[in-house]
């Protein structure tokens, strides 16, 4: 569950040369990221599974299908998965996606516990010593890099949590793009180490992409380090934002109201949200947005491999929902990963 800011930030449409178009298409990119993890990460077991890795060469069909290229940012036990090897290396050999890193602090070597049990509150890598999330992201790249034999230049934290200390260790390994930054949203509320303070607040974050500078992450900078945060919009009518700043978010008739009316949508599949996500697609195209950033995780797309998704035809709703979701996306936007789309960005 995710908190949405009372926060919003402005951005009026910006000219198309400030931003780049593919050279075959002059269509802006629509952007799919895929956390590629153990099978239901959310439960804390302490026996990991990756079953999920077997159901990725449907989706990846689906995709092309749409000449859509997604990005698979992986982390330590997929990468080790057999059937994700065999999988990742057929769409690197046809040049169809993009492996990427994607770091779950708590079972990532070096194994360093730092509460009394990581594999229960899965610990953000921002709250460990900059020593050990230097040693854990360079051990992951190296393995990675080893394994697919492709240099990583993309990035996504576990669980969104990100700082400049973070930031700054990832430019100085080379990587090129990070996608961590979920504006409108806060994680403060959402625990890791229960003796820290929970993750970041993203709710005065850009929404489009930007150069990272590395001593404020929030704001655009010099740094080599593009910044693509997942595609999200506030999207309560005038009247409703104005009831919930008069009686609070936490009130009954709040509460009833944004059943109705969400705040957020975020361009992240939930099941029941797949309208949301057409008309943000529709709206980023209308407003000129330089991109569309859509995330997934992969064990959504296995029966029973996140809370979402537990049945067969929950999977099968979902997999309705992105024929709908990549057919409209197909006619206004491109198929790129995120390094093809950082490439361009920085010829501007």
């Amino acid at each position: 569950m995710v908190t949405a800011s009372n926060k919003s930030i402005e951005l009026a449409p910006l000219p198309d040369k400030l931003f780049p178009r593919t050279k075959r298409t002059g269509q802006p990119p629509f952007l799919i990221t895929v956390d590629t993890e153990c099978d239901d990460a959310w439960t804390g077991e302490r026996q990991v599974t990756t079953r999920n890795a077997e159901f990725l060469p449907r989706f990846q069909r689906l995709a092309e299908s749409y000449h859509l290229k997604p990005t698979y940012l992986t982390t330590f036990e997929i990468a080790n998965s057999p059937a994700f090897q065999e999988f990742a290396r057929d769409v690197l050999s046809r040049q169809t996606a993009e492996i990427g890193m994607h770091l779950h602090a708590w079972n990532s070597p070096p194994i360093i516990p730092l509460t009394a049990n990581d594999g229960l509150y899965h610990p953000y890598l921002i709250e460990y010593p900059e020593s050990v999330m230097r040693d854990k992201i360079n051990f992951l790249t190296d393995l990675l890099e080893d394994t697919f034999e492709t240099k990583m230049s993309s990035h996504r934290a576990g669980r969104w949590g990100f700082n400049k200390t973070y930031a700054r260790l990832l430019a100085e390994r080379g990587y090129l793009v990070d996608c961590s930054v979920t504006p409108f949203v806060s994680w403060a509320e959402h625990a890791g180490d229960p003796k820290q303070s929970g993750g970041p607040d993203y709710s005065s974050f850009p929404t489009w992409p930007y150069f990272l500078d590395l001593d404020d992450i929030s704001r655009p900078g010099k740094s080599a380090l593009l910044e693509i945060p997942v595609t999200a919009m506030e999207t309560q009518p005038a009247l409703v934002h104005g009831i919930e700043r008069r009686l609070g978010k936490r009130s009954l008739i709040c509460r009833a109201l944004n059943r109705f009316f969400p705040r957020l949508c975020w361009l992240a599949p939930t099941g029941d949200n797949i309208n949301a996500m057409l008309n943000a697609v529709k709206r980023c195209r209308t407003e000129n947005w330089p991109c569309v950033e859509f995330a997934l995780h992969s064990s959504n797309l296995m029966p029973g491999g996140s809370p979402f998704f537990r049945r067969r035809r929950d999977v099968e709703a979902l997999y309705d929902d992105l024929h709908k979701l990549f057919g409209q996306a197909s006619k206004n936007f491109c198929g790129q990963t995120l390094t093809e789309f950082r490439r361009e960005f920085s010829e501007v």
